[in-house]
């Protein structure tokens, strides 16, 4: 794993239907993550907050909420992350709400696409986020940045990326969904989206999740850029949050599903998504993340194999 890390802050809410993500980034500094990050051995950078445009709150406008709005966002993330990873450097874009991994995920993609290497997402969240500007109830992008990246979405975030669309839709890994509007499923299912909802992984595990993830990636030979929206865990342990939704991710299920992304040695890029602190309690959501990021990152209670502890 690449040792120069850049944090990037993306302090946006615009494309959420609640204020507060924009403080974000700064919830996630607040708690440690470049000091959590530096005692695993990585050299890390913070870039400070990229600029765009401000949350003008208007009403839907052609099935979309802030589409001027989140295209200069998702632009100049797309700049941003592009020239850091081509830099070798490790994005982490530090959100800021969901719709912004459009940016992150195109510059992925085409830097990917560069080096004619296979990318594949692994996307952690509790909702699909494939909907559409026929399928939305709200018009939130947030909603739709799976199906942009999969190629299905207004021209003007198609056009961010390199291809449309940016990633096969069948190398796209959803884990933890539990919330999905009625219409957007249907898109989701014809896509091929590969879906890990919470009843199979209430069913088989997380490790088995993950193992079948992991071995499908290395079959590909591919690169892996996680996107981690924090409404995938369990309010009662991640309560800062726009849209909590019951019966998520434990905290042992999260732990784990990171460690084993870290093991495949794969990931190149990663998204912290969707913390609000304005719905938080002393900043644990942001702590938590922080928490789980040490994880996607290396941090172990012991080396992975071992020898058994004998007393």
């Amino acid at each position: 794993m690449n040792k120069n890390i850049s944090l990037i802050g993306v302090p946006s809410d615009v494309g959420a239907g609640h204020r507060g993500a924009s403080m974000g980034p700064e919830a996630l500094r607040v708690a440690g993550i470049a000091r959590e990050l530096k005692k695993l051995g990585f050299n890390v950078t913070d870039t400070g907050n990229l600029f765009g445009p401000k949350n003008p709150e208007r009403m839907t406008e052609n099935g979309y909420r802030h589409l001027r709005e989140n295209l200069i966002w998702c632009m100049n993330i797309q700049e941003t992350v592009f020239h850091e990873i081509s830099e070798g450097n490790f994005p982490i874009m530090l959100g800021g709400d969901h719709a912004m991994s459009i940016g992150s995920i195109a510059a992925v993609a085409r830097f990917c696409h560069e080096r004619k290497k296979k990318l594949c997402v692994i996307w952690i969240d509790a909702h699909s986020d494939f909907n559409t500007c026929v399928t939305s109830p709200s018009g939130n992008i947030h909603g739709m940045p799976v199906a942009v990246v999969a190629g299905k979405g207004p021209k003007e975030l198609l056009s961010i990326g390199h291809a449309i669309p940016m990633v096969q839709a069948s190398d796209i890994y959803q884990v933890g969904i539990r919330s999905v509007d009625l219409a957007e499923k249907q898109l989701v299912m014809d896509a091929g989206i590969v879906t890990y909802d919470m009843r199979r992984i209430d069913e088989i595990g997380m490790r088995e999740t993950m193992h079948q993830i992991l071995e499908e990636v290395k079959a590909k030979d591919a690169y892996i850029h996680v996107s981690f929206d924090v409404d995938s865990l369990d309010p009662t342990i991640a309560p800062g949050v726009g849209t909590t939704i019951p019966g998520g991710l434990t905290y042992r299920e999260a732990q784990l599903c990171m460690e084993m992304i870290h093991d495949s040695q794969r990931m190149i890029s990663l998204d912290l998504m969707e913390i609000n602190p304005a719905l938080d309690f002393q900043n644990g959501t942001a702590r938590l993340s922080v928490e789980l990021a040490a994880s996607l990152f290396g941090r172990q209670i012991f080396p992975n194999p071992q020898k058994p502890i004998r007393k």
